[in-house]
């Protein structure tokens, strides 16, 4: 089991680092080749827009083999980001969109296979601890990735850049092939119904709706701020787009206490009151982020760090323990577009709200986000109660 444990935590922590330095980069980069923070905002939209078709995409995780199914999906992408170094100009945009949109299906695929091989590969009573250890490892990459990102794009421009994000899926790929599992068992055949099959089983146990549903609202939110961050960030504080590095930096930091403590909080609180208690935490951060203060951004990101992550890992918690193992595919795809799926929409309407001011997607989604946790909690009283 230990070794597995290292081996889950390594491919958090190469993945983490790739795809969050690239991510950023691609934000910057493509805000110097337009000088548009609306426009540079949009990148974002690439990664998550493939959520949207989670549950489909998700079946492959319970139809295929699951193992070759996350090392393929990680050779294939290490390919296709090395096309980003045929970008030179404003001409080539279009392409870094169309890399980070096979970034975010990438994404999908292994995250629903993952989340079906960690159950088969630890026990049940380790899921949680281990889940906050790699939410930790990935989001803790924060701390290094984005300052190595934009360090290394300000010091010799995107090349660097993209061969790091070549190299961490190769990486990943060969950890996924030394993990111990046990023998894999014969894989369904395809069924009618398959989807709906993943759809009542995540919506018809609050076990699972629950948690899953108020960590949507938080990580839908994180996307109606991006445009307001950079926003506030170049236009309010007049600071250079850079500055993200350090921002993301601190939201690392937030990600990785978050998921160091969660494991136990879980076990003591539950996934529904954690993912209220870090929605509730998000939303403290937007207030924080619409200061005009860069001290005040940095503490807001770190608080949005520390929310989101343990919203996150509430949900993926509950889906790993109440889900039966021959839908985990389906379910996890599913849940992540719950939780992901909305960021698609509010990354465009934080992107249009930007142009009443950077603070209006900022101070909006403090609102919801602070009405979604007290929903949650005043239905968690009411269910306690009977």
């Amino acid at each position: 089991m230990r070794r597995n444990v290292v081996l889950f935590i390594v491919i958090s922590l190469v993945s983490g680092f790739g795809s969050t330095a690239m991510t950023l980069a691609a934000g910057i980069w493509v805000f110097d080749l337009t000088g548009s923070p609306a426009v540079a905002a949009l990148t974002g939209l690439c990664i998550y827009a493939p959520t949207l078709g989670a549950p489909w995409l998700g079946t492959l995780a319970d139809r295929l083999p699951r193992r070759p199914l996350v090392i393929g999906t990680d050779v294939l992408l290490a390919a296709i980001m090395l096309t980003l170094l045929a970008v030179s100009s404003v001409r080539e945009v279009w392409l870094i969109y169309v890399v980070l949109l096979a970034r975010g299906l990438s994404y999908v695929l292994n995250d629903a296979a993952e989340t079906a091989i960690l159950p088969s590969a630890l026990p049940p009573g380790r899921l949680g601890d281990v889940n906050g250890w790699r939410a930790s490892a990935q989001e803790g990459m924060k701390l290094i990735a984005p300052l190595a990102g934009a360090g290394l794009y300000a010091w010799s421009g995107p090349v660097p850049v993209v061969l790091l994000a070549a190299v961490a899926p190769l990486i990943a790929a060969g950890c996924y092939a030394l993990l111990r599992l046990p023998p894999a068992l014969p894989m369904e055949k395809p069924e009618r119904g398959e989807i709906r099959e993943g759809l009542r089983a995540l919506f018809g146990n609050p076990a699972v709706r629950r948690p899953v549903l108020v960590a949507a609202v938080a990580i839908g939110l994180s996307g109606l701020t991006s445009a307001g961050v950079i926003a506030q960030l170049v236009h309010g504080l007049h600071l250079p787009a850079t500055r993200l590095g350090f921002l993301s930096t601190a939201q690392g930091a937030g990600s990785l206490v978050s998921g160091l403590l969660v494991g136990r909080l879980l076990t003591r609180f539950g996934p529904a009151a954690i993912a209220a208690l870090g929605t509730a935490t998000f939303a403290i951060a937007c207030v924080t982020w619409s200061l005009p203060w860069w001290p005040s951004m940095i503490v807001g990101s770190v608080l949005a760090g520390i929310g989101l992550v343990g919203a996150l890992i509430a949900g993926i918690t509950a889906v790993q323990t109440e889900t039966p193992d021959h839908l985990l595919g389906r379910v996890g795809a599913t849940a992540n577009t719950v939780m992901f799926g909305s960021v698609a929409i509010a990354i465009p309407l934080g992107s249009v709200m930007v142009r009443f001011g950077a603070v209006a997607p900022l101070l909006t989604a403090a609102a919801v986000a602070a009405a979604g946790a007290l929903v949650a909690q005043g239905a968690r009283a009411v269910i306690a109660a009977r």
